[in-house]
């Protein structure tokens, strides 16, 4: 095990979109069985995982222009999974989970923005 150790904690970006993914489903199963609710899971749902999935694509691409295609769709996924987040309406001792999440889909966005910046 390496000895030296960075004080900012080192993620790898496809764990940690499959636990946004991941706990966006958790968060959406704990929602009011409500009309909007449920759009709006079902939504959540899908850009949380597309995301994820759309980052390992991006890590599998076929070459540049691939690669930033994908990390696109992945910010635009982000962008998407907030709205979805903030349309939804959490019991109140859900609600810390919701803000949470939005805080985690703000980081990915500026993290997919940072290497789209740093990969033209």
């Amino acid at each position: 095990m390496n000895e030296i150790q960075n004080s900012k904690p080192q993620y790898d970006l496809e764990d940690r979109t499959y636990l946004f993914a991941q706990k966006t489903r958790e968060y959406v199963k704990a929602l009011l069985r409500t009309i909007s609710n449920i759009e709006y899971g079902k939504q959540l749902v899908r850009s949380s995982g597309s995301q994820a999935a759309n980052y390992i694509e991006a890590n599998e691409s076929l070459g540049k222009k691939d690669f930033l295609m994908r990390i696109k769709i992945c910010r635009k996924e982000s962008k998407e999974s907030r709205l979805w987040l903030n349309l939804s309406e959490p019991l109140k001792e859900n609600q810390q989970d919701k803000e949470s999440l939005i805080k985690e889909c703000i980081e990915l966005m500026k993290i997919f923005g940072s290497i789209l910046e740093n990969s033209k």
